[in-house]
């Protein structure tokens, strides 16, 4: 089980213990603070803050000083920028959560963003793009976003604009830090071998002073896919990669669990349909799986894969194909039975680490009007049924909103197109 105590400040204050089960706890701090809150003029602000995070407050002055601390007790710390949201943890030997609270609020209270080490990470985050650029498997699902959702921010990659990481300056980290880190926009959350009572006296010992006026959480709503098909990036890669998907539902919406099992069926598992048809009986790729992005207002279904050059247009028919008859005839019983066994099997496997188990509950917190414990969450994946999936697969995997991204040694995107129109 897990409990939430609100400190006088607005900060909320989540505690799940795993009894007996683990000798770790993670501190993670979320904040309402990912991509989609940025305009053009502030693209990759909130992935560079996130770089920026451990790089100096008043207690640990320096990565060096907060490594040096993490890393003598054996300890991880890490962070991480989505669209919706931020992250900033520390995991740890239970015996010393007092010291990963210490480290991150002096980071969250004192960070101070130091000139000298903002120069240094510029290069830094542009390596990190040049990396992603030369990794075509991650580029094509970032072109996918940007095919689907157009010129909006769920368009935008995190890393940002590089004209904007070349030019903001300390104070403007701190402009944005003031705007969207004030406590009522952040989850406090302790998880693994930790009790509530001890949680509140670290949250009450390092916390308190964290303040600021409560801040309006606003992003700009998403409200029409992007009119295009095809998205090509001609490029000479030992293989042709790919992302093939759909229009999908919100996080919020009555079929989220519903699409997390077609997924899964889809594409989801070495026993899923796209590996066992596609990837096992044809040979056609090394790798190939289907999933979801889902956020607060709208969300995709996607299929992605790696394949020969020459059998591009193969995979594409094939990965058509799958979604066509899906939609067509459904699923079996059989199919829907073993996708909740897995996807539960999975989420009790992963909840056994402290790390898992604070993202799981803290997400949820910030996130969503409610929070799921395990056994609602589970009942709300055994509460899905055959015809809501059947309904679902019908209603999203509509031939005419077919969408492609593909990075490889192609150079006709009409061909492309034209292939898509072939399914239908």
């Amino acid at each position: 089980m897990y409990s939430i105590h609100i400190l006088p400040s607005g900060l909320r204050v989540l505690t799940a213990p795993i009894v007996g089960g683990t000798s770790s706890v993670t501190v993670m701090v979320f904040a309402g603070a990912g991509s989609r809150y940025e305009t053009q003029e502030s693209r990759g602000m909130s992935h560079f803050l996130e770089h920026m995070f451990f790089k100096g407050g008043r207690k640990f002055r320096d990565t060096k000083a907060v490594s040096m601390a993490i890393d003598g007790v054996g300890g991880d710390f890490n962070a991480f920028t989505g669209k919706e949201y931020a992250g900033y943890y520390v995991k740890v030997a239970a015996g010393h959560g007092a010291l990963a609270c210490d480290v991150l609020s002096d980071m969250l209270l004192h960070a101070s963003f130091p000139d000298e080490e903002i120069e240094k990470e510029r290069g830094v985050i542009m390596e990190e793009e040049r990396m992603y650029q030369d990794t075509p498997m991650y580029r094509a699902g970032w072109d996918f976003e940007e095919l689907l959702f157009g010129d909006h921010p769920l368009g935008w990659d995190t890393i940002g604009l590089e004209s904007v990481i070349r030019s903001v300056k300390q104070q403007d980290f701190q402009k944005h830090k003031e705007a969207l880190y004030g406590p009522e926009n952040l989850v406090l959350t302790f998880a693994g071998n930790i009790k509530p009572e001890r949680a509140m006296e670290l949250a009450q010992q390092y916390f308190t002073g964290l303040s600021g006026k409560r801040k309006k959480k606003v992003f700009l709503p998403f409200k029409k896919f992007g009119g295009d098909t095809v998205f090509l990036r001609t490029k000479a890669t030992e293989q042709a990669h790919l992302v093939l998907g759909v229009p999908s539902v919100s996080s919020l919406h009555e079929d989220h669990f519903a699409v997390k099992l077609l997924s899964i069926i889809l594409g989801g598992n070495m026993s899923s349909r796209m590996f066992l048809r596609i990837r096992e009986a044809r040979g056609l790729c090394y790798y190939i799986s289907t999933e979801i992005d889902s956020y607060l207002d709208t969300g995709s279904l996607s299929t992605r894969a790696g394949v020969d050059q020459s059998r591009l247009h193969e995979a594409i028919k094939a990965i058509t194909h799958e979604y066509r008859t899906c939609a067509k005839d459904g699923i079996t019983a059989d199919e829907l039975m073993h996708a909740k066994d897995f996807l539960k099997g999975k989420i009790s496997l992963s909840l056994e680490d402290s790390e898992d188990l604070a993202h799981f509950y803290g997400k949820q917190e910030l996130l969503y009007p409610r929070i799921r414990d395990i056994d609602a969450y589970f009942l709300a994946i055994d509460r899905v049924t055959k015809d809501q999936v059947d309904a679902l697969a019908k209603r999203i995997l509509l031939e005419p909103e077919f969408r492609i991204a593909v990075i490889g040694r192609e150079d006709n995107k009409t061909s492309l197109a034209e292939l898509l129109r072939l399914a239908a």
